[in-house]
């Protein structure tokens, strides 16, 4: 007897279902040719028709919607106009998640990983709070590339659809990188309208009487560039390896394929059932010329995020590059990108017309995720603080509050006890009704700073875009506040841990405040 190969466990549902139709399509060989036929009864023949129908329609009903039409329209014919012409841009395309101060670290990474393989950079828009999650590298529990690709891409359709897209570029100034030929950049709205194949300007979404069959056709063409079909030959090559198993390093002098200092211990590895082996890569010899991945127009990675944790890095080790001086420089300067100037001169503005003297900045982070737990820590830092300033000068001392607490639930907390003492001090604080952050969105809306970046062959068929398109911007409220806290000039407390406390200390350690008008 042959010995028949076991079916291999990653076989899709759309390939059970492609087996079942085959199956029930195939007419039986019989055991022995010599036989006579045989008359069935009309009883039996129905039974296995209805028995074959079932199997078919079990299949079928368990399978993806999104999954079928992505399988019956992509991996025939993908619609992707830039692989089939002669174009010099090859693009880095990325998953960004969390919260803003995450998306933009995140964002530094991509602009650094871009650089060094000489992509252009998709920027992508802000996404929502915690509208996408990682998950838990250090507990090796993160979402799949390929998940996080995919939310991200749905997540962007729907801020195209409400009219709240806001591209990172609109927030942080990127005009010197660009300028400087340091990275190169085209907005998501230009490549989507550009890879998609669709003749419309997506920086107007909303305005499109055909949403629907539109949003239909962004989501088909997210799902191929997310990966789920996997890659597609000189067009898309999907980046699997995360911080689970890899950390990207350049240049680094390690040997390539070098176990991680950090890896899962035992117990974890028991508990969880993990076999993950942690390696550090050189990017550019895995990724870049020669490689499989080069030869791709679109290199997809998920998250970029990446942090410090017990002597390694989570994800990506590239602080240095000793052999490249291009991007040593760039490595520099991405260390700081600064708001727009709108933010920027918004945040001085307040200090110098509301607050009018000098003031202390607390950045109280209490209520969000691990921060709930170390309430008594912060508050201590900040009286800590303010022992040492009512020393020193004169009272009352001033001090802008940037908190999660509603004032409702001051009431009991050390914040309460601030805001009665007024003597002592004088407590500030913005809402998202206040009139500067209304017009600073306003400007914000109408500078479009994020579709200055890229530009649409006209041989592709697609319209050009619009700069100008009502958009609603969110999250203003904490640009500003981190731009008015670093123009505070008796210093600044920051919740530990806090990625929007280290963003306010780097604005403070580049002395952003002085130079805006």
């Amino acid at each position: 007897m042959k010995h028949v190969p076991e079916t291999n466990t990653q076989t899709t549902k759309t390939e059970n279902m492609r087996n079942i139709f085959t199956l029930a399509n195939k007419s039986p060989k019989p055991w022995n040719t010599k036989r006579k036929p045989q008359h069935r009864s009309p009883l039996l023949f129905l039974l296995i028709t209805l028995f074959t129908f079932t199997l078919v329609f079990l299949a079928y009903t368990n399978i993806p919607k999104s999954l079928l039409s992505i399988s019956s329209s992509t991996t025939q014919n993908p619609k992707f106009p830039q692989c089939h012409q002669t174009l010099d841009q090859k693009f880095l395309f990325y998953s960004p998640h969390s919260g803003f101060s995450n998306q933009l670290q995140e964002f530094k990474n991509a602009i650094l990983m871009a650089a060094i393989l000489n992509r252009t950079l998709i920027i992508p828009p802000v996404l929502d709070h915690h509208a996408v999650a990682l998950g838990s590298c250090p507990k090796f529990r993160v979402s799949t590339p390929t998940e996080i690709r995919i939310t991200v891409w749905d997540h962007v359709i729907d801020l195209l659809r409400t009219g709240r897209y806001v591209s990172i570029a609109d927030i942080v100034d990127i005009s010197s990188l660009v300028s400087s030929s340091a990275v190169q950049v085209i907005d998501f709205r230009v490549f989507a309208s550009l890879w998609c194949g669709m003749d419309i300007d997506l920086a107007c979404l909303n305005e499109v009487d055909t949403q629907s069959s539109l949003i239909s056709s962004l989501k088909q063409c997210g799902s191929v560039l997310s990966g789920v079909n996997g890659n597609i030959d000189k067009c898309l090559y999907a980046v699997d390896e995360d911080c689970k198993t890899t950390v990207w390093t350049y240049q680094s002098g390690d040997e390539d394929g070098l176990l991680d200092s950090f890896q899962a211990d035992e117990q974890l590895k028991k508990k969880k059932k993990i076999s993950y082996t942690r390696r550090r890569r050189d990017i550019y010899n895995a990724l870049g010329p020669g490689s499989a991945a080069e030869m791709a127009a679109v290199l997809a990675f998920g998250s970029l995020f990446t942090s410090p944790y017990k002597g390694s890095e989570l994800y990506i080790d590239i602080k240095t590059a000793p052999k490249d001086q291009r991007i040593q420089y760039l490595i520099r300067k991405i260390e700081f990108i600064p708001f727009v100037p709108e933010i920027l001169n918004a945040g001085k503005k307040y200090a110098l017309e509301t607050i009018k003297a000098p003031f202390l900045c607390a950045q109280l982070r209490l209520l969000d995720g691990q921060f709930k737990n170390h309430r008594k820590a912060t508050f201590t830092g900040l009286k800590q603080k303010l022992d040492s300033l009512s020393q020193k000068g004169p009272q009352p001392i001033h001090i802008f509050v940037m908190t999660d607490l509603p004032e409702s639930n001051w009431t009991g907390s050390y914040l309460g006890d601030l805001a009665k003492h007024t003597d002592y001090f004088k407590l500030y604080f913005m809402k998202e009704e206040n009139e500067l952050v209304v017009q600073t969105a306003k400007k914000l809306a109408t500078s479009g700073h994020g579709m200055r970046y890229g530009s649409t062959p006209s041989s592709v068929g697609v319209t050009g875009m619009k700069k100008h398109c009502p958009r609603r911007f969110s999250d203003v409220l904490l640009y500003i506040e981190e731009s008015i806290c670093s123009c505070a000039s008796l210093g600044f407390v920051g919740t530990a841990g806090s990625t929007i406390a280290e963003s306010i200390q780097l604005m403070r350690k580049f002395d952003v405040c002085s130079g805006q008008t």
